[in-house]
């Protein structure tokens, strides 16, 4: 049986008029964490935004599969039911909307199937307690008056609840201290298994202080440049992106 999870070939993405992605390749199998890490505007967010297709970028060329299937150029929404999720560097406040029943309509809609409320509270409790977060905020509007890290959490707590088979993390260590890094880092060892995958993009080595990953993904100027294990991650932090330049 094939581990394949994702696979991008020659994958040429602009925005706009400009050119960002210039061939990415990637391949990523079911049980494994990869991290995409990278200089600020050298195609991270974009490589993301590019597997969920959103449509402000415009691919190319390449292709996109997943678990078999070409989501090429499929609309976000498919994607998103195929088992993708994507946590954003600025997570969006939405007034009116309490987290609870923002998860349970986000739920519902990826499976097709009724939530059952009394159990699916139970259910936020428990993540959100392994997360360190009030209880409390299941009922408060989405993101509203959050601080950054509750915002992170909030993020971590939506990928445990939907259980996809990819998670897409982007930055989502970016602005955090110690302690919530390491609580965002058990979230995603919560959610790991043998089916499923995450994909970590961000410019520093913050997170994998205590997150163990398979590979790393060096991504300059729209090409990943070097792939390696944990221990290049180390040597960015030690040298920078200097090398890795034109």
């Amino acid at each position: 049986m094939s581990k394949e999870l994702l696979n991008i070939k020659d994958l040429y993405v602009n925005a706009k008029e400009k050119e960002i992605l210039k061939g990415i390749n990637l391949k990523i199998n079911k049980g494994e964490i990869h991290v995409i890490m990278g200089p600020n505007g050298s195609g991270k967010t974009t490589t993301a935004n590019a597997i969920l297709n959103n449509p402000e970028y415009t691919k190319q060329k390449g292709s996109i599969t997943f678990d078999k299937e070409d989501i090429t150029n499929l609309k976000t929404d498919e994607i998103a039911k195929k088992g993708i999720f994507m946590s954003f560097q600025l997570p969006e406040e939405i007034p009116g909307v309490s987290v609870t029943n923002f998860l349970k309509y986000a739920k519902n809609k990826i499976t097709g199937e009724p939530v059952k409320i009394f159990a699916f509270k139970e259910e936020l409790k428990k993540y959100m307690e392994e997360l360190k977060m009030n209880p409390k905020n299941m009922e408060r509007s989405l993101n509203v008056g959050f601080s950054g890290g509750e915002k992170k959490k909030n993020e971590i707590l939506q990928m445990l609840v939907l259980n996809p088979k990819l998670a897409i993390l982007d930055e989502t260590d970016s602005g955090l201290d110690v302690d919530a890094i390491k609580t965002v880092s058990k979230g995603i060892e919560m959610f790991k298994n043998e089916n499923n995958a995450v994909l970590i993009i961000t410019h520093n080595t913050k997170i994998l202080h205590s997150l163990k990953v398979d590979y790393v993904h060096v991504l300059v100027d729209g090409k990943i440049v070097k792939t390696g294990t944990q221990e290049l991650a180390e040597q960015i932090e030690e040298n920078g992106y200097s090398n890795y330049k034109k």
